[in-house]
């Protein structure tokens, strides 16, 4: 395996549901239906993890933030469910598994994505 990219992000939850308060529309841009009723926490922790996932793959122009849905695993670890502009970008860097890593404390919620390639490069 060979690392594609890393991505970490970090969301002040408070400062985060203020702009979600303030631009309702922002909530359906940034989420996927499933995600949109999650609590504070959780929003702002999804946030980073997109955030941190958009690093992870180059930043491209163009990813639409609900084509990448954090899901959990069987094993209760959160994981992606990845559609649209976001897989096909997955696709063209030869992506072959996404690690992703929330945390939350003290108002804040931090993420962090490493992308790996079957590929040495």
């Amino acid at each position: 395996m060979a690392v594609v990219g890393v991505g970490i992000d970090v969301v002040d939850v408070a400062r985060f549901m203020a702009k979600l308060e303030a631009t309702p529309a922002l909530r359906e841009r940034l989420f996927a239906p499933a995600e949109r009723g999650l609590p504070p926490n959780s929003l702002a922790g999804r946030f980073a993890a997109k955030e941190a996932l958009a690093k992870a793959l180059g930043a491209p122009v163009g990813l639409h933030w609900v084509d990448a849905v954090v899901v959990k695993n069987a094993d209760g670890q959160p994981s992606w469910q990845l559609t649209g502009s976001v897989a096909a970008r997955v696709e063209q860097l030869a992506v072959a598994s996404l690690h992703l890593s929330i945390s939350h404390d003290a108002g804040i919620a931090s993420a962090i994505v490493v992308a790996e390639s079957e590929e040495r490069r």
